[in-house]
């Protein structure tokens, strides 16, 4: 379809089902998660392993095509841990895979398709044993990484600073400063001194932001009818 038919009621409906469903068979995947949280198509996220925590209003965009997949694996020298801040958005796709220690601060956005890894997984001359080669994975506060971008083992990205899409980040990248690339390299600079707005400024009234966006919705379906939805469904034409 070239355009959401479906009546505001119906929406409304939908999102009721997705805030119970996260409620009672999302959150409890979590060792902790703040308050606040929403989740886009939580049927299609995959939650795997213990120690994974989130913050306050995490903002998780997930779905059948290209679910969200935070991942922990174990064994008896190792056991990985994520742990997302505060403010966070993950879009569909984002892949974050932990043998040892992934940290996203507040505020961070993860594009689509984004791939966080802490670990090599096999060695380059012994390749039988995994989790042999792990090391921290840190984002700071604000940091936003681009589509498909790549964040290996032992990186750690400053406050602020911005990846590139599809920059494969190998090293760590300091603050306040854009970077891509293959090898990911230092672009341009970024004014510390320049007032940033983050994501945290849009629930500085809780769940006001949400609200908005109901608002919003609601106004932009209002000639969206039952009759009309139910046809386009049953016999689509060009103008659907």
């Amino acid at each position: 379809m070239r355009r959401d038919h479906r009546p505001y009621w119906f929406k409304r409906v939908l999102m009721r089902l997705n805030q119970w469903y996260s409620k009672y068979y999302v959150h409890p995947q979590f060792d902790t998660i703040g308050q606040g949280a929403r989740f886009l198509a939580p049927r299609s996220l995959q939650v795997n392993g213990p120690h994974i925590h989130a913050g306050h209003f995490l903002h998780l965009i997930s779905n059948n095509n290209k679910p969200v997949k935070l991942t922990t694996w174990g064994d008896k020298n190792h056991q990985g841990n994520i742990t997302i801040g505060d403010y966070c958005l993950i879009a569909p796709g984002v892949e974050v895979t932990a043998m040892s220690r992934i940290t996203i601060g507040d505020n961070c956005m993860l594009a689509a398709d984004v791939l966080i890894h802490d670990s090599d997984w096999h060695g380059l001359y012994n390749r039988l044993r995994p989790f042999r080669c792990t090391a921290d994975v840190t984002l700071s506060n604000n940091v936003w990484v681009g589509t498909r971008a790549i964040i290996t083992k032992g990186v750690s990205i400053g406050e602020n600073s911005v990846i590139g899409a599809g920059a494969v980040v190998t090293k760590d990248i300091p603050a306040n400063c854009v970077a891509a690339g293959n090898p990911a390299k230092i672009v341009k600079q970024l004014n510390p001194r320049r007032r940033m707005l983050t994501r945290a400024f849009l629930f500085k009234d809780g769940d006001q932001y949400w609200q908005q966006q109901s608002e919003i919705d609601a106004y932009f379906t209002l000639d969206n009818s039952t009759a009309h939805w139910l046809r386009s469904i049953i016999k689509p034409t060009p103008k659907d």
